[in-house]
């Protein structure tokens, strides 16, 4: 099996529209932060504990978010379609932060399940380390290191299951391999002495 994924383009994947923004209209994309410019509402919100992530922009699952806050925004014709939340976003995120900053995260997330919100936390490094899908996944391996000890990192990304990828080891110390390395070259002991001597290497 070959796996060909370059990084760039993994990113590239989630660029939505950009580059048929630009190839076919001119429009180059500005940053725009945690929103998506006209896609309302879409973006991370504060709770009383840290941030969430809530997408409700289709009508359907803008009801959803509306019942979801007990608001009557699914009524008002300001919010009816698409378009006009995309232009109501400021006033939208307004009044969605205001319900989830008055609540904690787990009461969020879980009220988003309940009434079928797109919604996830923003995860600091902490939360990954303790987060029960990262690690049911391994997600996070621990490796050895002769210094410091127990070092907990990301693991091998995609998953192979004909070739599984594994971290055998933290990076190496400075200078680490330089003698193998001059030595796989043809360097003698004593050369590589006299180097180290004069603080070549």
């Amino acid at each position: 099996q070959v796996v060909d994924a370059a990084i760039y383009e993994s990113v590239l994947a989630f660029m939505e529209s950009l580059i048929p923004e630009y190839a076919l209209a001119g429009h180059i994309r500005a940053r725009t932060g945690a929103i998506l410019p006209k896609v309302a509402p879409s973006g991370v919100y504060r709770c009383s504990d840290g941030e969430v992530v809530i997408g409700a922009n289709q009508d359907s699952v803008f009801r959803r978010l509306a019942a979801m806050c007990e608001a009557d925004w699914a009524d008002d014709p300001r919010y009816a379609t698409h378009d006009a939340r995309g232009e109501r976003q400021a006033e939208l995120d307004d009044m969605i932060s205001a319900w989830t900053g008055a609540r904690a995260m787990a009461e969020v997330l879980s009220a988003a399940e309940t009434h079928g919100v797109p919604s996830g936390p923003v995860n600091t490094a902490k939360d990954l380390l303790e987060d029960a899908q990262v690690k049911a996944r391994n997600a996070i391996v621990r490796v050895a290191d002769p210094v410091l000890g127990d070092v907990p990192m990301q693991a091998v990304a995609p998953h192979l299951s004909a070739t599984p990828g594994r971290i055998h080891r933290t990076g190496p110390a400075f200078g680490e391999h330089t003698r193998e390395v001059f030595g796989a070259l043809g360097m003698l002991d004593e050369d590589l002495d006299a180097l180290q001597a004069q603080g070549v290497i």
